[in-house]
């Protein structure tokens, strides 16, 4: 049987969180088979910018991080369950990936 990897990223956590939970929640509806969400590594960036725009004065910077949190979540590949995963309602700072193994 194939299986499906959900991977979803953001930079919001919470987000993804309630996401995971609905997923989870659907494949367990089902009684399928579901691992997840695991944890994977989170990736910053981050960034030293000038603080004067002209470039005159004291040498001082502003730094800023973005962070992206990322989760996966295995299922096996049932039809009626990555349905129902594709009309979940993600918002606009969420990132789904689906792929079939």
């Amino acid at each position: 049987m194939s299986k499906a990897s959900i991977k979803l990223v953001s930079t919001n956590s919470k987000s993804i969180d309630t996401i995971g939970q609905q997923i989870k929640a659907i494949a367990a509806s089902i009684n399928v088979a579901c691992s997840g969400p695991m944890p994977l590594p989170t990736r910053k960036l981050k960034f030293a910018m000038r603080k004067t725009p002209c470039g005159d004065g004291s040498h001082t910077y502003e730094k800023w991080e973005i962070r992206y949190h990322k989760r996966l979540i295995e299922i096996d590949g049932n039809e009626q369950v990555l349905r129902q995963v594709m009309r979940i309602p993600v918002p606009d700072n969420v990132q789904i990936e689906i792929g079939l193994r």
